[in-house]
């Protein structure tokens, strides 16, 4: 144990990791909840598919500018302030969502996906920095299951979005309990986020942001999660399209194969702490890039449903370690931490949001089994890369020689 722990710390921690658990769980039900009610909300709108695009730029649009920004305010006045406002804000707009369906007015709609996207983007980042910092005083990962908290979140979102789908259960009645469930969950949680983390001094931020720009780990690092962060993304967005257009699978079991998807990150978030500690970074992320691109390697080149299909569930388990492994390394890989996680943060991020929407455009040319081999060359070059990690983690007491 690190000197100067006390049982009081232990147990402030440990409801400190319970709360950030907490908090990562309400995005993943809050974007899953309006994914799945999205062909009701559109005839609730009465909009056409361009309609539709110009309703979720708006979600688009809050979550890039609570990404860009969000390494700034946590800078300037620590993680907990972010934490809190953008977890209020994603509880507060999805019934805003719901609302303006019922109305039938596009502008209400969108203006609470922006609403979303901005609490999502700030909070994401901000929570990442929060988690980080707990893994350096416990000394052991948790940023793994963090993010499975928001991939369980979006497995219980989806399921229970498609029950209301299946029962008509009314959309504004659906988002607005969500609302009422999650707002003690997030308040209660907000209380045992300590403050100060992340917050940096004026003269700190001068004198040691420019070199987190300069250090070649980091940018490695970087490299890494923009790899699994695309190859996570273009499952989100397209996953359901390639097994419906590129297989001949109909709609339902399309969704299904997603599914599918979703649980073997959840799945994989979980149990990846127990790989991490006997294997360390480097040997996890490896496999993983390499496991998720034989998965997608099927997906494109096989003509078999049952094959396609399987593979998606390597795609899934590859996919599901590279962004919280790869922020974890961000945060120990030297000083200034914070605008360390931030960077990769925001790498990755936009790898998840931009990336896939690139890949449609492709899609339009190759079809979306051919786009997908971009997503393949960069698992390959995430898989290179990993050697970055070090051989072992740097947590905690724990400070063994990284090489590169």
């Amino acid at each position: 144990m690190p000197s100067g722990r006390t049982p009081l710390v232990d147990r402030l921690t440990a409801r400190r990791r319970l709360a950030l658990f907490g908090l990562f769980l309400i995005p993943g039900l809050a974007l899953s909840s309006w994914v799945t009610r999205t062909p009701d909300i559109r005839d609730l709108l009465g909009a056409s598919t361009a309609e539709m695009g110009l309703v979720l730029f708006g979600l688009s649009a809050g979550s890039m500018i609570g990404i860009l920004f969000s390494g700034k305010l946590v800078t300037r006045f620590g993680t907990k302030p972010v934490i809190t406002a953008a977890s209020l804000t994603i509880v507060a707009c999805t019934p805003v969502v719901g609302l303006g369906a019922a109305l039938s007015q596009s502008l209400l709609v969108a203006a609470g996906l922006f609403l979303l996207g901005l609490g999502f983007g700030c909070g994401e980042v901000a929570m990442n920095v929060d988690g980080a910092d707990v893994e350096r005083v416990i000394g052991r990962p948790v940023l793994p299951m963090m993010h499975g908290c928001f991939s369980l979140g979006t497995v219980v979102g989806a399921v229970l979005g498609m029950v209301f789908t299946q029962v008509r259960f009314p959309v504004v009645a659906h988002l607005a309990g969500l609302a009422l469930l999650t707002l003690p969950l997030a308040v209660a949680a907000i209380r045992m986020i300590p403050a100060g983390t992340g917050r940096e001094e004026r003269h700190e931020q001068t004198t040691k942001g420019p070199a987190v720009w300069r250090d070649r780990r980091l940018l490695l690092i970087g490299v890494i999660v923009l790899g699994m962060a695309l190859a996570e993304g273009a499952a989100n967005d397209w996953l359901p399209l390639i097994m419906v257009d590129g297989h001949g699978l109909d709609p339902a079991l399309g969704s299904g194969v997603y599914v599918v998807f979703v649980a073997a990150m959840t799945i994989g978030r979980f149990t990846g702490t127990y790989f991490l500690n006997r294997l360390g970074r480097a040997v996890v992320l490896g496999a993983s890039a390499v496991i998720g691109g034989l998965g997608l390697a099927v997906v494109i080149a096989v003509d078999n449903q049952i094959a396609a299909a399987a593979a998606v569930l390597l795609w899934g388990l590859g996919s599901a370690l590279g962004f919280p492994v790869a922020l974890s390394a961000a945060g120990d890989s030297g000083p200034n931490p914070t605008a360390r996680v931030s960077l990769v943060a925001t790498v990755g991020y936009l790898a998840f949001l931009v990336g896939p929407p690139a890949l449609g455009f492709l899609g339009e040319h190759v079809g979306l089994r051919g786009a997908m081999l971009v997503v393949l060359a960069f698992l390959a070059i995430a898989a290179l890369a990993t050697p970055a990690l070090g051989g072992k983690q740097i947590l905690g007491a724990r400070t063994e020689e990284v090489r590169i």
